[in-house]
């Protein structure tokens, strides 16, 4: 069995592997978990991080089922155990384990690490697993995530290149038009921190119809939206489609087409180019729209939408 291979085994089996690395000298363990679906310099930099703070780091690799559950059916790319090949590769790992739980308490509650590690722009307080970790000793660490990178973007340009391949019949390019950019959460709907549960959807009263006299004023509606929750994994695109869907059944029964809507699925730490206040998703309207940009207006609930 070569090196890698030897690093990879049930969840069972690394727990006694850590009692018995324990029971031999002393030892602190790190454990840290993630999907590693096209593993990328940004995987690798926040690993090497988490294992300078151990001795011995243990990570679990999310089950092809658990992704799916969290990040829709076209996810993972790579299958489980390829997943896991790749990260027992890299030297600053020692320990991998897949597992199907839809959040690390039991694995947690196994392991008994010294350090819980999270990667990225967690808020620490929020992270569901930090009180269990603490209640016998532990600590949960958040690690910077080196910006730049992320699956969501290389999977996005992958699927760009491939639409450059297709041919389409193309429509003759609109009249160049001035836009509003709208911002989504907390602007038409009332602001619920990461929402992906259409019960909780609610419209801001007269939003819509205020962008009704904007679209007869001849303006078009274009809504450009920051949504971490996908990149952080806290929903899915599909749970963000269905509130979408919620406020564009809304706009058209007023008669109010959206001409639009943009949205960034990134993180913080993911640092691209449509997070806003940077402006990629305007220029894309801009380009796509033939948009008068000179006679277009932003508005939002923030400054961070400006």
């Amino acid at each position: 069995m070569d090196p890698t291979s030897k690093k990879i085994m049930t969840r069972d089996e690394a727990v006694n592997s850590v009692k018995a690395l324990r029971a031999s000298r002393p030892l602190k363990v790190g454990y840290t978990s993630g999907v590693f679906d096209l593993l990328h310099p940004g995987h690798v930099r926040y690993l090497e991080d988490a294992k300078s703070r151990c001795d011995l780091l243990v990570v679990g690799v999310n089950s092809d089922s658990s992704v799916r559950s969290n990040k829709g059916a076209g996810r993972p790319i790579v299958p489980e155990q390829d997943r896991a090949e790749v990260v027992a590769g890299l030297v600053c790992v020692d320990l991998v384990f897949i597992f199907s739980d839809t959040n690390n308490n039991r694995n947690i509650e196994l392991l008994k690490p010294d350090l819980y590690i999270k990667a990225g722009d967690y808020d620490r307080s929020k992270l569901s697993s930090a009180p269990l970790v603490e209640s016998y000793g532990g600590q949960a660490v958040v690690v910077p995530f080196a910006g730049g990178y992320s699956t969501t973007s290389i999977i996005d340009r992958i699927e760009d290149l491939q639409g450059n391949s297709a041919s389409a019949i193309e429509l003759p390019a609109p009249q160049k038009q001035p836009a509003v950019f709208v911002d989504r959460d907390g602007t038409l709907n009332e602001h619920v921190e990461y929402l992906h549960q259409p019960e909780k959807f609610k419209l801001i009263p007269g939003a819509l119809e205020a962008l009704k006299l904007l679209k007869d004023g001849g303006y078009r509606i274009v809504v450009i939206t920051n949504q971490p929750g996908i990149g952080m994994g806290y929903f899915t695109r599909e749970e963000f489609f269905k509130i979408n869907r919620l406020f564009l059944n809304a706009a058209h029964k007023l008669g109010l087409m959206i001409d639009k809507v943009y949205f960034c699925p990134h993180s913080v730490a993911e640092n691209c180019h449509c997070r806003k206040p940077k402006t990629a998703m305007i220029e894309r309207a801009v380009k796509e729209l033939n948009l008068d940009l000179s006679r277009s207006y932003v508005v939002g609930d923030t400054t961070l939408d400006l």
